[in-house]
C-alpha cells in the first residue's frame, strides 16, 4: 500500500500531503520545499491567523527530513511574515495585515497625457537620501551596510593590477565584453536568451531607459506607463520632452492590460514603459499571462515596449520571475536594468538589452557618455563570475522579507485605522494607502521638521492631487531609529485624521 503523509493541525485535524521529493527538477533547497508546503496551507486557510502549525518533530516525521530541515524551513517563514515563534510554545500563524486595495480605476475621458512636474519634490528625496540625521524611509536605495562593500573594493584592486593598462583606458561603447556575458548567463534565469553582443552596459538604469526613450521617442511623444509610477521615470519622460499616458496598475499585479488596450485604440502612443516585476513603487508583480499578452497586444500596434528589470532578482521566493522580454519574438522589447539595487549603488553600471533598436540605442550612447567607467564593470564581472553573487542574493532576499514584515506590521499597529499596505513578493519597498483625509504632501513637511523622510504619493503620478493619501516606504534600513520614526509618523498621520474629522461640519 503506498504511504501517504499528512499533517495534522492542533485540533488533529489530518490533511494528506504528496511525499517529500528531496529534490525537484528546479533543484530547490529541501528547507524551501517545506517552507513552500507550509505557507501555501496557510495561504489556503489549512492553519489560520493565531493558529499553532506543526511541531518541528512532527513536520519532520511527516515530511522524512532532518529537524535541523525544518528549523531553517520555519526561520525562512519567520523571515516571510508567515508564522511567528512563541517561547515554550511552537510557531503560529502570523496575524495579516490588511491588502491594499486595487487602485481606483481611472475612467476612460481621464486617460490622456499629461506633462510632468514633480523636479523640486522629487529632488528634496533625493538631497535627503544622503542625510545621516534623518530617518531614511524615502529614497529607494539599499542600506551600504548589507552590501558586499568590502570584497567589492578588494576585487576593484585586484582587476586594477590585473588590467593595469585596459582599466584606465577607452571601452567601447556598448561595455566590458566579461560582464555583458555575465549579463547575458544570468537572464537566462529570467526566461530570455539575450547574446552578449546584443548587451550594452550604462551608466545606471536611469541612462538605460533615457537611451530607450530617445531611441524610440521624439519630444512631444505619449508614453503610456503604469500608475503609480516611480518618479525618477516621470521626471526622465519630462526632461526628453515627452508625455505620460498613465494606466492604472493592480497593486499585486500590475499594469491593467485590457485598460491599455482602450487606450491604444484611442489615442497615438510611441511607447510603453512598465516594471513587469516588483514595481515601483506598488511591488506590482505581473502574471506571466500578462506579460505575454502585453507584448502581443504592443506587437500588434507595433509599439515598443521598455521594459525596466531594476528589482527582478530581489524576488522574496523561490524562482525568480521570468521577463516580458522573454515573450519578445521581434525585438520590439528594451530591456533595461542595473546592479545598483543589489550590489553598488555608487558604481552607476546598468545595462540595455535593445532588441531591434539597438543601432540607434549605440549612437545615443556614443554620443551621449561614450562609455561606462571600466574598473566597476570589471569589479562586478568579476563578482558575478566567482559565484558570490547568488550568496549574496539569498542573504539580501532573506534581510528584505524580515524587514518589509517588520515595516508592514509596524505601519498596521501606528497609522490610522483604515490603512492599507501593499504585499509585495520583491524588492523593498511598501506602499501605503492611508484614510482620504491624511495630505501626504502635508505630512512630509510635519515628519521632515521631526527627523524623518518619505516618498509622498503624489510624486508618483503627473496628475496633480493623485495618490495625495498615499505614501512610499524604504524598508531596506531597519534599526531602532526607524522603528521610532514610523511610529511618531503613525501618529502624525494620526493626529491629521484626528484633526481633520473635528473640523468638518457636524450633520
Amino acid at each position: 500500500m503506498q504511504q501517504t503523509n499528512c499533517i495534522c493541525t492542533a485540533t488533529g485535524e489530518a490533511h494528506r500531503m504528496a511525499p517529500m521529493k528531496t529534490v525537484t527538477k528546479e533543484r530547490i533547497p529541501l528547507y524551501e520545499q517545506v517552507a513552500g508546503r507550509i505557507a501555501v496551507m496557510v495561504e489556503q486557510g489549512t492553519f489560520r491567523p493565531g493558529e499553532r502549525v506543526p511541531s518541528v518533530r512532527s513536520l519532520s516525521r511527516q515530511f522524512k527530513v532532518s529537524i535541523s530541515t525544518v528549523m531553517e524551513a520555519y526561520g525562512l517563514l519567520e523571515d516571510r511574515g508567515v508564522v511567528t515563534a512563541r517561547p515554550q510554545s511552537g510557531y503560529y500563524v502570523c496575524p495579516r495585515l490588511p491588502a491594499l486595495p486595487r487602485t481606483p480605476e481611472i475612467n476612460p475621458p481621464m486617460l490622456r497625457p499629461t506633462t510632468v512636474d514633480t523636479g523640486e519634490l522629487a529632488l528634496m528625496i533625493f538631497r535627503d537620501a544622503g542625510n545621516p540625521a534623518l530617518v531614511q524611509l524615502g529614497a529607494a536605495v539599499p542600506d551600504m551596510e548589507n552590501l558586499p562593500v568590502d570584497r567589492l573594493n578588494r576585487m576593484l584592486s585586484v582587476e586594477a593590477r590585473r588590467y593595469r593598462l585596459q582599466s584606465l583606458a577607452y571601452e567601447l561603447p556598448a561595455g566590458c565584453m566579461r560582464l555583458r556575458k555575465q549579463i547575458s548567463r544570468r537572464m537566462m534565469t529570467a526566461g530570455c536568451t539575450i547574446s552578449p553582443d546584443e548587451i550594452l552596459v550604462t551608466n545606471g538604469c536611469t541612462e538605460a531607459i533615457t537611451l530607450a526613450l530617445r531611441a524610440v521617442c521624439r519630444p512631444g511623444d505619449t508614453v503610456a506607463v503604469e500608475s503609480p509610477l516611480f518618479f525618477n521615470t516621470l521626471q526622465t519622460i519630462a526632461s526628453l520632452g515627452l508625455k505620460a499616458l498613465e494606466i492604472p496598475a493592480h497593486p499585486a499585479y500590475g499594469l491593467n492590460v485590457e485598460t491599455l488596450r482602450y487606450v491604444l485604440e484611442n489615442n497615438r502612443v510611441s511607447a510603453c514603459l512598465v516594471m513587469s516585476n516588483f514595481s515601483n513603487p506598488l511591488g506590482s508583480l505581473m502574471p506571466d499571462d500578462a506579460k505575454k499578452e502585453l507584448v502581443q497586444l504592443l506587437a500588434r500596434h507595433e509599439i515598443p515596449l521598455i521594459e525596466d528589470d531594476i528589482f527582478g532578482d530581489l524576488c522574496h521566493g523561490v524562482q525568480r520571475p521570468i521577463v516580458a522580454k522573454a515573450f519578445d519574438s521581434r525585438g520590439l522589447v528594451l530591456l533595461c536594468s542595473s546592479f545598483s539595487k543589489t550590489i553598488a549603488p555608487g558604481y552607476r553600471v546598468g545595462w540595455i538589452a535593445p532588441g531591434r533598436f539597438a543601432p540607434q540605442v549605440e549612437r545615443l550612447k556614443a554620443v551621449t557618455s561614450l562609455t561606462t567607467s571600466v574598473p566597476p564593470q570589471f569589479a562586478i564581472a568579476e563578482f558575478l563570475a566567482n559565484g558570490g553573487y547568488d550568496f549574496h542574493l539569498r542573504r539580501l532576499r532573506r534581510i528584505y522579507i524580515r524587514q518589509m514584515s517588520l515595516l508592514g506590521q509596524a505601519v498596521g499597529r501606528c497609522f490610522p485605522a483604515g490603512t492599507r499596505v501593499s504585499r509585495p513578493e520583491g524588492g523593498f519597498v511598501l506602499w501605503v494607502e492611508m484614510p482620504e483625509t491624511v495630505d501626504s504632501l502635508k505630512l512630509y513637511e510635519q515628519a521632515r521638521e521631526q527627523g524623518i523622510t518619505f516618498a509622498p504619493g503624489p510624486l508618483f503620478s503627473a496628475q496633480p492631487g493623485k495618490f495625495r493619501n498615499c505614501l512610499r516606504l524604504n524598508a531596506a534600513f531597519w534599526s531602532d531609529k526607524v522603528v521610532e520614526g514610523v511610529a511618531l509618523l503613525g501618529r502624525l498621520a494620526m493626529d491629521m485624521a484626528v484633526d481633520v474629522r473635528d473640523k468638518s461640519p457636524q450633520g
